[in-house]
């Protein structure tokens, strides 16, 4: 990767551009990767470039569905496999929840890229290579292990195509989403909705579970039962509007 400064105002938006760009030039992450980077810093943006109170919320919430879950499943595609590769193997060993390789741009060459990738991160068991089982929509991410996705209960998708967000609440899965456009299909359709960049999302989400991790069933459902995706979204729009007030200087 490129050298860049560390006291450069902008080194962490660089930094996660050069782990995309390297993920395209050793082949985990597609060139379309690219574009989804981008569109998400735009966003990003927006919203301030941390972590909001809310989305805080929707984290610790995210956090209690994994731990009660009896089949949690945390989905990887090439942007996440090159952004965050030992926080999604950390989150998974702190939670229980297996990591499956699903792709929009599907290869069994690539997918094995990035089972490798995870693994060279300290990964022992990652799914996705078999894809034996399908679920309704009209890509390659329909293709699932069946022990795995097909199978869970609670799926945690960064970075989803919202058309798989919505088969997979179809069929009765819980499906948490990291992602920065609170207006996405996605976001819409989640069930929990982390409106946040998903390299902190993904490290918040670790330090929250090694804090949660005994803490009581009764009060890990209550936070869940009483979370709203609605409110989450909305306070997500409304920080935006006010970031724009403020920059425009009141006028927009």
């Amino acid at each position: 990767m490129s050298e860049i400064p560390e006291d450069h105002p902008r080194y962490d938006s660089l930094i996660t551009r050069e782990r995309i760009v390297e993920g395209v030039r050793i082949g985990i992450t597609s060139p379309q990767g690219l574009v989804a980077q981008g569109r998400g810093e735009s966003f990003d943006y927006l919203l301030g470039e941390c972590t909001s109170e809310s989305a805080s919320c929707a984290e610790k919430v995210a956090v209690a569905m994994l731990l009660l879950a009896r089949r949690p499943v945390i989905s990887v595609n090439g942007n996440t496999a090159a952004l965050v590769p030992d926080g999604l193997v950390a989150l998974s060993e702190v939670t229980g929840a297996s990591l499956e390789v699903n792709l929009f741009h599907r290869s069994e060459t690539r997918v094995g890229k990035i089972i490798d990738h995870l693994r060279s991160h300290g990964a022992t068991d990652v799914l996705g290579g078999k894809g034996d089982a399908r679920i309704d929509v009209n890509h390659d991410r329909a293709v699932v292990d069946g022990a795995g996705i097909y199978a869970a209960d609670v799926v945690l998708v960064p970075l989803e195509d919202g058309d798989r967000c919505q088969a997979l609440v179809h069929m009765g899965k819980s499906v948490i989403a990291i992602d920065l456009n609170p207006l996405s299909r996605t976001s819409r359709t989640a069930s929990v909705t982390i409106v946040d960049n998903v390299t902190r999302a993904i490290d918040n989400m670790v330090e929250l579970a090694l804090d949660m991790d005994c803490t009581d069933k009764d009060v890990l459902r209550e936070s869940i039962v009483s979370f709203d995706n609605e409110d989450v979204l909305s306070s997500a729009l409304e920080l935006i509007r006010e970031r724009l007030l403020y920059i425009s200087g009141g006028i927009v």
